[in-house]
């Protein structure tokens, strides 16, 4: 018989597999990303993975196809698989408006996927945390977001390695308009400066440049991120604008709440998707050695491009890799508990029967139990026992069934309890 060809066992280039540990790690980072959503009132959603290729492009734009998984399903429906979930967000509030009771406080933890090329914390799936507020005008839906974010954060034990960069594209578009750049030029000017970050100031020059910027005009753009404070744009701009006075209450905001220290103001800060319309933030470690941590915005116009009615709304989305990536350069990444409180091992398969119904009285007391499906030495059994990390061991063997009793051990504290076996198995044996 002619042998088959190997099959490739690695997962597909950008993905990623999970084993045991590393998907107790990630248990752990979604616990705490839910306990934050929840101590600060929101409510958890899901969306389905495959979503309308039109949806998307209504968000993003014709040119999303090609950074994103796009096919045509069997009935030649154009169809994605989700590069986020602020889209489907929209469409389900769309779908449900009248049933539904604004403001709506909503989180989600879902898998992304993006055809992209990859680098440090970037991968072509991703685990993403959502938090949306819908349906409230003012500055308090952004200071919920990052105060929820930022607790999330200490949870993890990075409150002091990261920073949330906030600035406000309508502030920047004020300060634009100041310098004497017309509106209609200022979507154009953002997905410019949105890459700055990524480029030499020369580069971006030059990228102005070829989209019609002067020099002149440049020189007067870059003026602009020396503003580092609040107050140095008030005195810029010579008055106050809405704009100005909705920043500076997310900044009073979250500094009320005692986070004031994390939060910098950072003009810099773009993000270059066209539906953000105000406030925008990412946050960074304090060194800026990875990409961001989190991001996210204020989109007040989403749900009526869409299909739906006007409505402010504001988002934040927090992704797995970058963080993971952090805390493991930090040296915090936490500890996965052990599968099993006890472990429950027998000398001979005639015990089997007495530890299955040792296991079962304990699991009916909510006890997490691994029992042995074959029978071991005694020695083997607690080296076992041992290396799972379980924190009580019980070992049967026929003079325990005679005598009644069990012995369990508790491998912390280095201690043994006899126990009656009639109080978890009643007169069986």
């Amino acid at each position: 018989m002619k042998a088959s060809a190997s099959v490739d066992i690695m997962p597909p280039r950008g993905m990623r597999d999970f084993y045991p540990h590393q998907t107790g790690l990630r248990e752990i980072l979604f616990d705490t990303w839910s306990k934050a959503a929840q101590r600060h009132g929101f409510v958890q959603y899901d969306a389905c993975i495959v979503e309308n290729l039109a949806l998307l492009k209504r968000k993003a734009g014709e040119e999303i196809v090609d950074q994103i998984y796009a096919f045509n399903d069997k009935s030649g429906r154009k169809l994605a698989l989700r590069p986020e979930i602020t889209p489907s967000l929209a469409r389900m509030v769309a779908a449900r408006w009248h049933a539904l009771s604004f403001p709506l406080k909503w989180f989600a933890i879902g898998q992304c996927f993006r055809y992209e090329r990859m680098s440090r914390g970037r991968k072509r799936e991703h685990y993403q945390w959502n938090l949306d507020v819908i349906g409230a005008p003012g500055p308090a839906p952004e200071v919920e977001l990052l105060t929820t974010a930022l607790s999330a954060i200490a949870d993890l034990g990075l409150d002091s390695a990261i920073r949330v960069h906030i600035s406000n594209r309508a502030l920047l578009a004020d300060l634009l308009s100041h310098q004497g750049i017309s509106a209609d030029r200022h979507a154009d000017l953002f997905l410019v400066l949105d890459k700055r970050g990524k480029l030499s100031d020369a580069a971006t020059s030059e990228m102005l440049g070829k989209n019609g910027f002067t020099a002149e005009t440049t020189a007067k753009i870059f003026e602009l991120f020396r503003l580092d404070s609040l107050d140095a744009v008030r005195r810029h701009l010579g008055k106050t604008t809405p704009a100005l006075e909705h920043t500076a209450a997310i900044f009073e905001g979250v500094s009320a709440y005692g986070w004031g220290d994390r939060i910098v103001f950072d003009l810099s800060v773009v993000r270059g998707l066209n539906y953000y319309t105000g406030t925008v933030f990412e946050a960074f470690d304090v060194d800026r050695r990875f990409r961001a941590v989190f991001g996210g915005g204020r989109y007040d116009h989403l749900l009526e491009q869409i299909g739906g009615r006007p409505i402010p709304a504001v988002g934040l989305g927090f992704g797995d890799v970058v963080v993971m990536e952090i805390m493991n350069e930090r040296g915090c990444t936490p500890s996965v508990p052990a599968a099993a409180d006890t472990v429950i091992g027998y000398m001979e398969p005639s015990q089997f029967l007495t530890g299955l119904r040792v296991a079962r009285a304990l699991r009916c007391r909510h006890e997490r139990v691994d029992l042995a499906m074959v029978p071991e030495k005694a020695r083997a059994f607690f080296g076992r026992a041992s290396h799972a990390g379980a924190r009580y061991a019980i070992y049967i063997g026929p003079d325990d069934v005679e005598k009644g009793c069990l012995r369990r051990k508790d491998l912390e504290q280095r201690t043994e309890a006899t126990l009656c076996l009639r109080d978890f198995i009643g007169d069986a044996s």
